[in-house]
This record gives structure tokens, sequence and C-alpha cells, in this order.
């Protein structure tokens, strides 16, 4: 049974182990259903040239046997060829296709996996409490009535066809070969398409079911789905560390370059932007800081202290914090403005000078 504990859908990673594990839902009602149906069809169609080569070879092994007067090996190594002949044009077909659909199957469902792993030997599988619990679970109670059900629904089509046909049967002893060969193939293939269309509505129950059983398998419990997310991305409060102490070191360069900016646009007590345009290197002024409440008052203490002008415009300030990035050039709606706030910074520059 599913611990109750686990409420997580299987995440991606999960569900790759188990697939490499060899970890796969697959009903085999449905390889099943598919091998009968596919089985039986081919033979049917096969059946008469079936028919003459296993005559044509009992024909041919009493007419042979009538004339021996002793078996020896050559007459018996022919008899071997024949024999390998009507089984390559007879039996061998039928065995293919049927591997061949059942290999199909079971691959459609598994997306043609292969995998040793469930060829290694593992002490739990032997271990005798692993098989009462596997005794008792629900997937073998399930198994239990679903094979019930197949007996019985099974049982009753027979049943059926029998009783409706019985008197045609016996009559067959009083038919030829050939004429009651095909009266049997043809009620075999009546019998075995009754079979088949009740059993697919059980495969495809059965198939809805593996996959339910399959899905409550891989569920997760939160814990678990913590330490994986901790496993592929790295524990969260280390990343949270590396994150604080990189938004530190970024805030300590920024704050090194205030100093050197032209002018610092501020917003009383909100927002503060500092910029710099070196008319050599860049094409307009350049955001080298800026910050919000806290950030910001101190971005206007250091530039105060280092002697860099400070000039109050709510709308400007407030709008290069939203739209202007770091060590990036303003946008271009803003140049006129803040063109005419430096040309205002230079000249008072000079006059102090």
């Amino acid at each position: 049974m599913a611990d109750s504990s686990k409420t997580e859908k299987a995440t991606p990673k999960k569900r790759r182990d188990e697939r490499k594990e060899g970890n796969v839902f697959m009903s085999s009602d449905v390889v099943m259903i598919v091998g009968v149906a596919g089985t039986f069809y081919a033979f049917s169609t096969m059946f008469p040239g079936m028919y003459e080569a296993v005559g044509s070879f009992t024909k041919e092994l009493i007419a042979m046997a009538g004339g021996l007067e002793d078996a020896s090996g050559s007459h018996l190594g022919a008899v071997a060829r024949d024999f390998i002949d009507v089984f390559i044009q007879t039996a061998l077909p039928i065995m293919l296709i049927s591997m061949g659909l059942a290999i199909l199957a079971t691959g459609v469902q598994t997306r043609f996996l292969f995998t040793s792993k469930k060829f290694t030997p593992r002490l739990r599988n032997i271990s005798p409490i692993q098989g009462i619990r596997k005794l008792f679970s629900l997937k073998n109670v399930v198994e239990l009535l679903k094979n019930i059900i197949k007996v019985i629904i099974l049982t009753v089509i027979l049943y059926v066809v029998i009783r409706d046909d019985f008197v045609d049967v016996v009559r067959t002893m009083d038919m030829g070969i050939a004429r009651s060969s095909v009266y049997m193939l043809n009620l075999s293939m009546d019998l075995v398409m009754n079979v088949v269309m009740v059993f697919a509505v059980i495969a495809a129950l059965d198939y809805f079911y593996q996959w339910w059983d399959y899905e409550r398998q891989l569920k997760m419990s939160k814990e678990e789905v913590k330490e994986e997310v901790k496993q592929t991305e790295g524990n969260p409060e280390i990343k949270g560390r590396i994150r604080n102490v990189q938004r530190q070191r970024a805030r300590a360069r920024m704050m090194q370059a205030v100093p050197t900016a032209d002018v610092i646009i501020r917003n009383p007590t909100h927002f503060a932007v500092a910029l710099k345009y070196d008319m050599e290197k860049n094409a307009a002024p350049v955001v080298v800081a800026k910050g919000q409440d806290e950030l910001a008052l101190r971005i206007v203490k250091v530039g105060e202290d280092n002697g860099v002008t400070v000039i109050e415009n709510r709308q400007l300030a407030r709008g290069l914090y939203a739209s202007a990035e770091l060590d990036q050039e303003i946008p271009r709606e803003y140049y006129s403005v803040v063109a005419e706030i430096l040309v205002k910074v230079y000249r008072l520059k000079k006059k102090l000078e």
C-alpha cells in the first residue's frame, strides 16, 4: 500500500529515475488481447495454405511409410527436411507474428524501454516479509479478482457457443476432413472474437488501473520533494545566503561609484538616481547608482559628502528609477530633461571653481 504521507505528484526527476530502474506501468492484459486477436486473425488468413502444406506432408509421410522396408538414415533425413519445410511454412510465421505482436504491445506501453536492472538479483525480492506483503497487497487482490472474472466470463462464452452449436459440432464426425476443419475453424474464430471483444473491455479497464496504481506508487511526500530540490538545485537556504552576499557586494560596488557621479536626482526621501556623463565613452548619461527609501538616503549622503550635486525632481527621479537600468544609459525620453540639469550643474561647478 502507498504511504499515506505521500500526497505530491511525482517530479520529472523521480519519473526518470524510476524509468531507469525499469519501473514503468504496463497492462499484461493488453499484451495478451493484442497477441491473441492478431495471432488468430493471422491463423485464419493463412489456414488454407497451412492446411495444404500439412496435408501434402501427411500424404507423403503415409506413402513413404507404406513403401519402406527399413527405416534407413537417408529416409529419416528426408522426413526431417520435409518436416522442417512444413514447420517454416506453417508454425514459424504464427510464432513470429505472436512474438512480434507481444513485443509491439509491450513496447508501445513502455516506450520500448529495455533495462538490465530488472534482472539484477535483490535481497528484498527474496525476503519472506516482502513476499507476505506482496501477497496481501492491493495489486494482488485486484489481479485475483480480475482472473476470477476472466474465468467466469470465459466459461459463460464457451457454454453459450457450445450450447448453440453442439449438434453441428457432433455432426462434423460425418463430414470430410476439409469441411469439418473449415467448420471448426469458423466456430473457433467466432469463439475467439467473442472472447476478444469482452476481454478487450477488461484490458482497457486494466490499463487504466495499472496507470492509476503506478501513479499512486510514484507519489512523493513533501519532504521527499524538498530533498530532491536540494539535491538538484542546491539548498534553498544556502542559495538565499549566496544571493544576499551577491546583492551586498553589488550594492557596495554601486556605493563606491556614487562619488564619481555628476549629479544625483532625488525624490526627497523615496528615490535617488546618480548619473555620470562621459562624452568620450557614452552617447548619454549612465546610471551609476540608484536606490529606494533607506538606500536612496545613503546615496544622497555619500554624494553630498563627496561634493556631488543633488537635484530634487520628484517626477524625474521616480521615472529614472523605474525605467533606467544600473550601469546603462538613460532612456531616450529623458535626454532633454537630464541635459538641461547637467548644463546647470556644469555651470554651477565652473562658478564654484
